[in-house]
């Protein structure tokens, strides 16, 4: 296990917003972030599909260091691996929201 998951320093948060679906097979969450904000470090231990619902400029700050700007397209659905850490900041003009999808277990 990497050093930063036996920390028990670090404070996660919520992975989204809020939650505004869940079921025995999904947990589906709605994230909101304003310009200059960030949505709070947090740990995805499922994957998971995000779909973005504006544009906007986004970066992604992990806590092993690496930070990166996913391009993201309005309605793409874009999968992703569960384990990271990171903390999502909105580095555009207008507020950022995507809908997120946790995969909880199969039908």
């Amino acid at each position: 296990m990497p050093p930063h998951e036996r920390d028990t320093n670090i404070k996660l948060g919520p992975i989204g917003s809020r939650v505004i679906f869940e079921n025995d097979l999904v947990r589906v969450w709605e994230l909101s972030v304003e310009p200059g904000e960030s949505s709070g470090l947090h740990r995805h231990d499922l994957p998971y599909v995000i779909v973005p619902l504006t544009g906007g400029t986004i970066e992604i700050e992990s806590v092993d260091g690496r930070t990166y700007r996913p391009t993201e397209t309005i309605g793409e659905a874009i999968w992703r691996d569960p384990g990271e850490i990171h903390d999502l900041h909105n580095r555009g003009g207008t507020m950022y929201r995507n809908v997120l999808v946790e995969i909880k277990r199969s039908a």
